[in-house]
């Protein structure tokens, strides 16, 4: 993945026919735009920062796994395969966490920002997969 890509594609929600609600990549579907940047870059893995210019459903996770980059843990678009072996391994939740959200605030309309540190399951497995494997790209953790 280039440092950093910006992914505009069109999302659409559907139901499939167990009642369960999914999205994909569609040309009637409604404009979303992720701007990803490669953070660090590992053998088998990559530690992207994602912002998002739209608020879709699902978008991060569809955008990616699209892009064939699917979220580590991911249940509903990721690799299925491997989310076993990475639960086995302990990583046991969805890779994806919401570091910083600004917002306007609700009175005086300045910016508000939340930061929220990496949980430390997230924090073990970057250390664990950064014993393992070899990275070629980006600063430390």
């Amino acid at each position: 993945m280039d440092p950093v890509r910006h992914v505009r594609l069109p999302l659409l929600k559907y139901l499939q026919p167990s009642g369960e609600r999914r999205v994909r990549i569609a040309a009637e579907g409604k404009a979303a735009h992720t701007v990803f940047r490669l953070l660090a870059r590992w053998e088998r893995y990559s530690l992207l920062e994602a912002q998002l210019e739209t608020g879709r459903t699902h978008q991060i996770r569809v955008h990616l796994a699209h892009l064939g980059h699917p979220i580590a843990g991911d249940e509903k678009y990721g690799d299925f395969a491997l989310n076993r072996v990475l639960a086995r391994d302990g990583l046991k939740r969805m890779f994806l966490h919401a570091w910083r959200v600004t917002l306007p605030h609700p009175v005086d309309g300045r910016e508000l920002a939340v930061e929220a540190p990496l949980p430390l399951p997230l924090r073990r497995f970057l250390r664990t997969l950064a014993a393992k494997e070899t990275r070629d790209y980006g600063e430390e953790i």
